[in-house]
């Protein structure tokens, strides 16, 4: 290869990946920063560190907040999973349900209580 086509190839793979910066910035930039602007409707989410996983993490959606009692807040807000949909517990008395469940769960189920054995 004469050194003029090695200029030529530099100048081309240069221009190349100037070419493709240039570009990539155009279109990415304004989304990346669109991403990083979005706003919870003017709900600030609290500043905690990240969920382990299968940690509980609380729905702080301003629709959601709306419909929420001051004692379901409340204990998102201390980790705590909120029991059910709320209401009174309606155990599942389906057969095919009942046949793989201990007597322990069937006991509380028949108190009243949300099951905490399997």
């Amino acid at each position: 290869m004469s050194p003029t086509q090695r200029a030529l190839t530099i100048a081309g793979v240069v221009g190349s990946l100037v070419t493709g910066g240039i570009i990539g910035a155009t279109l990415a930039g304004p989304l990346s920063a669109a991403a990083n602007n979005t706003t919870n409707n003017g709900v600030a989410a609290a500043a905690t560190a990240s969920p382990a996983a299968g940690a509980f993490k609380s729905n702080e959606n301003a629709t959601h907040e709306s419909g929420e009692s001051a004692a379901r807040e409340s204990a998102e807000n201390s980790g705590q999973r909120p029991g059910g949909a709320g209401g009174t517990f309606t155990p599942n008395e389906n057969s095919a349900h009942e046949t793989g469940e201990s007597a322990a769960r069937e006991a509380q189920e028949n108190a009243g209580q949300r099951p905490t054995v399997p």
